[in-house]
């Protein structure tokens, strides 16, 4: 699923042109070119400190010439202006390419594209899970309404034999159309789930797909979990922290700047305004951290949780199991009828419904969980 949506997901593919863009500048030749256009302005300002003192005119025309100077001075002061901002916005532009400024603000940007991307994997992901998820409810309603069908026709027959009211039959078949009715609903939601995942992958949108079976999470996965190495880890690739701690810098540069206008006098309401909004930002940063190990935390319980949610309905199965095998003898013995085997089959199909359920949300939590360790993204 990850190679596939970085492979046709278009939102993923403008994205990665956006990044090749932004890699492909070359901060050489920029600065060559910036520096080519300082040479150009200043040599265009030395023209007009020169122009001033080239007018020549004919004796008596003295006058004239006065009205001319004048004109010729408030037009070049005009340019000169024009000129002076244009160096100005040359010489920033240059000068944030020489201590590197530009290119930091340039990996910032490709860094959270980046994440926008890992966080379009992410979501396809678990989209593939919930469309699991739906397809199993779908088969278990199925079996929901096939037992249905079986209790129906027995009222059916008992109704016929005087043994049971027409309002308790009726209420048996409401209950079937309520069913079907859920079922259906179910599957629209397959159907729309289905094509929202294959416009994910850049697949052709038919509603229809058919999933692989999820992988399962091995017992050595779950032993080579470390909560406090892991959150170390994915602290330091998390984007969302990365941004928090940018804008933290950000903050206490404001700070310090102010701190320099106003000499840290706290007597200047400004400079306090600067404090506390220093102040403030250090809270939220502090704040952000906090929320990220906490769902951290949280996220490996979780984790550990389904761990032994498996175990215990991989127990009741076995059990259900040996159940079915006992029911199985009985009705080949003639002890039971076939609606108490299927029945039996039913309670055993449930179990395995059980089990499954459980493997799916392990899977989940345990890849939500190499998510956040292996990009710091918290699901």
């Amino acid at each position: 699923m990850d190679s596939r949506v970085r492979a046709g997901n278009l939102n993923y593919l403008v994205l990665e042109e956006t990044i090749a863009q932004v890699e492909a500048t070359d901060y050489d030749k920029l600065m060559e070119e910036l520096r080519d256009t300082l040479n150009d302005i200043a040599n265009m300002q030395w023209g007009l400190i020169t122009s001033g003192s080239m007018i020549d005119l004919p004796p008596g025309m003295e006058a004239v010439e006065g009205v001319l100077q004048g004109m010729v001075s408030m037009s070049n002061s005009s340019a000169a202006q024009s000129l002076q901002t244009q160096y100005d916005a040359v010489r920033e532009q240059f000068d944030a390419i020489k201590d590197g400024t530009t290119q930091k603000e340039a990996a910032d940007g490709i860094r959270q594209l980046e994440d926008t991307q890992n966080n379009l994997v992410l979501l396809t992901e678990s989209m593939y899970v919930q469309l699991s998820e739906l397809q199993a409810t779908n088969a278990t309603l199925q079996r929901a309404l096939d037992a249905m069908d079986r209790q129906i026709e027995e009222l059916e027959l008992r109704y016929e034999l005087g043994q049971i009211s027409s309002l308790t039959l009726q209420q048996a078949k409401s209950g079937r159309t309520t069913l079907v009715s859920q079922k259906q609903t179910v599957e629209n939601s397959i159907s729309t789930l289905t094509m929202n995942l294959q416009s994910m992958v850049g697949d052709e949108i038919t509603g229809t797909l058919r999933l692989s079976a999820l992988p399962q999470v091995t017992d050595q996965q779950l032993e080579a979990m470390d909560l406090e190495a892991d959150l170390a880890a994915a602290k330091e690739v998390s984007y969302t922290l990365y941004a928090a701690k940018k804008t933290l810098d950000d903050a206490e540069e404001t700070y310090k700047d102010a701190g320099k206008k106003y000499n840290y006098n706290e007597s200047k309401y400004q400079f306090v305004q600067a404090q506390h909004a220093w102040q403030a930002a250090q809270y939220t940063y502090d704040g952000a951290v906090q929320n990220f190990e906490l769902s951290f935390r949280t996220l490996y319980a979780q984790v550990k949780d389904y761990q032994q949610v498996l175990q215990a309905a991989q127990t009741a199965l076995a059990v259900e199991q040996d159940n079915y095998a006992v029911d199985q003898l009985k009705y080949e013995q003639g002890t039971i009828s076939e609606n108490a085997l299927l029945t039996a089959k039913d309670d055993l199909d449930t179990a395995q419904d059980t089990v499954n359920t459980a493997r799916r949300n392990l899977f989940s939590a345990y890849n939500n969980y190499r998510w956040a360790v292996d990009y710091g993204i918290l699901n």
